[in-house]
């Protein structure tokens, strides 16, 4: 699915929107540490992964552009065979040049000082690192603390945040990222059913959560796309409701927002369906609206649209159809039934890079999750699929996840 030259591709890309006589240098990062002799699980920097292709710890990549010619160094940690028995075998030079498609392998101990060699002569004088800031207190990054080292020892360098660049190239999905998110829906979707076909009135969350976590360990799957929400009756009016610890009751709709993460890609779907297998009048009656505002979103969107214009759409549907059931009388009450936007950019993050005001363009793959919370009714719905928009219109990856009110009633009649 993904092979060297795709990786090189990628660099290239960005390359060609640095400045001349320019340093480029990022990090894969460290799991942090948790206590006595744990850390925490490690997660590879997206932005170096993309780049790379290289997804182990305590690694960078180093890119010189000097008068147009461009060098490439990746470093990696290698350490020795005793060290190995305790810790586990390092990436070897051979496959981290196999999977990136870069010559020139060294010891990750090594890169500040061909950093140093690089600046003695000043044919550089410009550094780019990648500065993601989500907020003010968010915990300082490798790349952090190489741009405070930097500023103290080579105060002339200027540092520039490629974080933008990176954003825009992975925003617009080429084919093999469109097909490692067919595969983490189509893991999800094996999830899913088993959910299903397993759930029944007193089921604790966490034992519905257990049913979706098997399926995806079956594949393989160790990493999911985020903390999976399974939330029951009135916990489902809790958009990040992640405790997943309740008793069903009887009449209770499951909201289920999960996903697998396949290659580091990401699945977010979100399915809702009655734990008893049927819907009661009125729950068909709140869903049949949901997944109208699903279908005529997905039917609106039109290449160069943002994100707000798109949940305009659903808005407008939603605030139509409640009115119908006299739920509320104007438009400004929908806000007390329906809360966040329809729509987010999804990849290599569940939450995609990408700004709330750039257009949609073709090859972004993004999310569709209308929903309703009445809480006042103990009734939270939401529904959520995952598209991709091309020139020549739009496809549902996760058309054949089911959310017709009569294939979920029919599915759950077939118990496990």
């Amino acid at each position: 699915m993904f092979n060297s030259s795709l990786f090189q591709t990628r660099r290239q890309k960005l390359v060609e929107q640095l400045a001349d006589n320019a340093l480029l240098v990022l990090f894969s990062g460290v799991a942090p540490h948790m206590s006595r002799d744990a850390s925490y699980p490690f997660h590879v920097n997206r932005n170096f992964y993309y780049l790379t292709g290289l997804d182990r710890e305590n690694m960078a990549l180093l890119i010189a552009k000097k008068n147009g010619a461009v060098s490439t160094t990746a470093f990696i940690e290698i350490v020795d065979p005793l060290e190995e028995k305790w810790t586990g075998k390092r990436m070897r030079a051979e496959e981290a040049k196999s999977r990136s498609g870069i010559d020139d392998i060294d010891n990750v101990t090594h890169l500040q000082d061909v950093f140093a060699r690089l600046l003695i002569d000043g044919a550089f004088d410009t550094l780019y690192l990648d500065i993601e800031q989500s907020g003010w207190s968010q915990t300082a990054t490798a790349a952090h603390r190489f741009a405070q080292e930097v500023g103290t020892r080579y105060p002339t360098l200027q540092l520039n945040n490629v974080y933008p660049q990176i954003c825009r190239l992975r925003s617009v999905k080429d084919a093999a990222e469109v097909e490692a998110i067919r595969k983490a829906i189509q893991i999800t979707k094996d999830g899913i059913e088993n959910m299903m076909k397993n759930a029944q009135p007193g089921n604790m969350e966490y034992e519905i959560e257990a049913d979706f976590d098997y399926a995806l360990a079956r594949h393989g799957v160790r990493e999911h796309a985020f903390p999976s929400i399974i939330a029951s009756g009135e916990r489902a009016t809790i958009l990040h409701y992640v405790e997943n610890n309740m008793q069903t009751g009887e009449t209770d709709l499951v909201l289920c927002d999960l996903g697998a993460s396949y290659s580091y890609y990401s699945a977010d779907i979100t399915r809702t369906f009655p734990v008893s297998g049927q819907f009661t009048d009125r729950q068909k009656q709140l869903y049949e609206i949901v997944l109208m505002a699903m279908d005529e979103t997905i039917a609106a969107i039109k290449l160069g649209m943002t994100y707000k214009e798109l949940n305009d759409v659903t808005r407008a549907t939603l605030a139509r159809e409640l009115k119908k059931i006299n739920l509320i009388t104007n438009d400004e009450e929908l806000s007390n039934y329906y809360y966040h936007g329809v729509s987010h950019p999804l990849g290599l993050d569940t939450h995609d890079v990408g700004g709330r005001e750039w257009p949609i363009e073709a090859g972004t793959v993004l999310t569709i999750e209308p929903g309703l919370y009445i809480a006042e009714e103990g009734i939270g719905i939401r529904i959520e699929d995952d598209v991709l928009v091309t020139e020549q219109g739009v496809e549902n990856l996760s058309a054949d996840i089911i959310k017709r009110v009569a294939d979920i009633e029919a599915f759950m009649r077939i118990k496990a």
